[in-house]
């Protein structure tokens, strides 16, 4: 997936994550961020990046995530590769 995919994606995940207030909150409070930061921020490609590791912390975000947006499963996972800070790393 090339950068312009992987923001579509992180948007469309971001926008789904906003409409679920329960778990905006958690991702507001784990993140420090108010909603002045999510209205000022939302392009920006280290920030997109950041909501997509946040979703990818729970297989069921993930999911519900995809369902909503008609994504296949690995498409969050795709898209945090294809932004800042998403490269694997190899341990080996």
């Amino acid at each position: 997936m090339n950068a312009s995919e992987a923001e579509a994606t992180a948007l469309k995940c971001l926008t789904w994550l906003i409409a679920h207030e329960d778990l905006r909150d958690v991702f507001m409070g784990a993140t420090g961020l108010g909603e002045d930061d999510l209205r000022a921020r939302y392009g920006e490609p280290e920030f997109l990046g950041a909501v997509l590791d946040f979703l990818l912390m729970d297989d069921n975000w993930v999911m519900q995530c995809c369902d909503a947006q008609g994504l296949p499963y690995e498409a969050i996972a795709s898209a945090r590769a294809g932004l800042p800070g998403g490269q694997e790393v190899s341990w080996t």
